[in-house]
């Protein structure tokens, strides 16, 4: 039998290394009246990579290039997007400054790794950047000292499919970027964005935050609670990104909220709840509909059901209360990753309309 050959995924480039290419074609273009085109940048753990201009054009006091980004095969909102630096030179002294262009927010609340007031680029880009500019500088003979202001096209439509609004970063995206490399389907923004919303609900003084599976669940606890909007965390599949992180650095209570089948397989300890890369235990379920009493019929049929789904429906027709045991059992496993966080925790089961159907309230209630 032969094998299968599975297509490699393509890696793309973030926005901070599309930025850092555009603003060093643009500086050049300042000191000698040409842009380098394709434009070759150093990537923050070594190694190069070169950049094809989509256009550029220079005046008296700026010039400016613009990249188109291609993220690859990964799903990335700025895929496609047109990062533009327009770069201007500041009298000498004043060193690397940044400014927001159209599409890229500005930090409004403090917890983030830029401080409130200034553009939301990240520390690697900025220091990407900064390199860029400084190479460019010492080949030229020049003093190095620019604004750079950075633009996303679309960025502030975009920013609205992201956690920023409830970060606290308006009117566009942020500039990110740890390699200048995007590797397709990584988990690590995702749970990168998780640990930053932690840091700024923390910052701005909440006491109860929020991890839900999906948006429905979400609106469960809308209904029941008036929370600020940065208390709602972009938990989705990643249960041990969250839980984890909130183990060294606590919030006074916690709400998780999560449909049925997810939440039985955090109730057996799996922190990826994503469907590729955790799966239900029936006989998990099994154990559930002993403890609430199930007809034996039920019992024997749980252990070959297709779906979590067909042992909940199930279990309903018996007028079995199967998703208040779940909740107690999910609770106790996250207390178990929690370890001795003081994190109180309640946990409410839903469906996809987002009815609450089982929940196990906080520690001190």
């Amino acid at each position: 039998m032969s094998k299968v050959k599975t297509k490699e995924l393509r890696r793309g480039w973030t926005t901070g290394a599309c930025a850092t290419a555009a603003a060093k074609a643009a500086y050049t273009a300042l000191l000698t009246g040409a842009f380098p085109d394709p434009v070759e940048i150093t990537l923050p753990k070594g190694g190069t990579t070169d950049f094809v201009l989509t256009r550029h054009g220079i005046s008296p006091t700026e010039a400016f290039a613009t990249i188109t980004k291609d993220a690859g095969d990964d799903p990335d909102v700025t895929h496609g997007a047109l990062i533009t630096s327009t770069v201007r030179v500041l009298a000498a002294g004043d060193g690397v400054h940044f400014r927001a262009g159209n599409g890229v927010g500005t930090v409004t609340r403090p917890g983030l790794p830029i401080p409130p007031g200034e553009p939301a680029i990240n520390p690697v880009p900025r220091l990407m950047m900064q390199t860029a500019i400084a190479e460019v500088a010492a080949q030229f003979d020049a003093a190095g000292d620019v604004e750079i202001e950075v633009s996303i096209s679309g960025g502030a439509e975009l920013a609205q499919k992201t956690m920023n609004p409830r970060l606290g970063i308006v009117g566009g995206l942020s500039v990110l970027g740890t390699t200048g490399i995007v590797r397709p389907f990584s988990c690590a923004a995702w749970i990168a964005s998780i640990h930053r919303g932690i840091d700024v609900a923390r910052a701005i003084g909440l006491t109860h935050v929020v991890g839900a599976t999906g948006a429905a669940s979400e609106d469960a606890v809308r209904a029941r609670y008036d929370l600020d909007e940065t208390a709602f965390l972009d938990m989705g599949d990643f249960a041990g990104g969250l839980l984890k992180y909130l183990r060294n650095h606590p919030v006074e209570k916690l709400t998780l909220a999560g449909g049925f089948a997810k939440f039985s397989k955090l109730a057996q300890g799996a922190l990826d709840l994503h469907s590729a890369r955790s799966s239900v235990d029936f006989s998990f379920l099994q154990d559930l509909l002993k403890d609430a009493g199930a007809s034996h019929e039920l019992h024997e049929d749980a252990g070959s059901a297709n779906t979590a789904k067909e042992v909940l429906d199930r279990s309903l027709d018996e007028n079995l209360d199967l998703s208040a045991l779940l909740a107690k059992r999910t609770k106790q496993a996250v207390r178990q990753i929690l370890r001795d966080a003081p994190v109180s925790v309640e946990v409410l089961v839903t469906d996809r309309q987002g009815k609450v159907l089982g929940e196990c309230g906080f520690d001190d209630a």
